[in-house]
């Protein structure tokens, strides 16, 4: 892996999961990790319900937007993360691939999408110790 890893989160509208949890690890690596995100059919806005459960713990989602997955963000990236769009992320050499099963934010409540964020945050956490094992808390 790279010196400076990088990461890529695609979700189907990159709205919600993908943005929550490019927010996560952009805020735990700070400047360590490269992070993008993007989906393979992007919304017109963030999910506003991940937003707000954002905000409760301090990340601001406010300037977030929607993008949509290019190949050379995925041949960019040291590793590949779908959550939810399958066959969607093209697939080359020497990349990593996890897909994150997580439930969609997309039309719930901030009740709905705390304990989603509060996963995808566990789940950004492991593989912060994995991708920077120095840099883990």
């Amino acid at each position: 892996m790279a010196e400076k890893p990088s990461v890529l989160f695609v979700c189907v509208h990159n709205a919600g999961r993908s943005q929550m949890a490019a927010a996560w690890l952009t805020h735990l690596a700070g400047d360590r990790v490269e992070v993008r995100s993007a989906g393979s059919a992007p919304a017109d806005q963030v999910n506003p319900a991940a937003v707000e459960a954002m905000r409760e713990v301090g990340i601001d989602l406010t300037a977030a937007s929607p993008k949509v997955l290019t190949v050379d963000a995925v041949r960019a990236s040291d590793v590949c993360i779908t959550m939810g769009c399958g066959d969607a992320c093209p697939v080359f050499p020497g990349k990593r691939y996890l897909d994150w099963t997580l439930d969609d934010p997309a039309g719930r409540g901030v009740e709905a999408v705390r304990p989603i964020r509060d996963e995808i945050k566990a789940r950004v956490e492991e593989l912060l110790a994995e991708i920077t094992p120095d840099a883990a808390k």
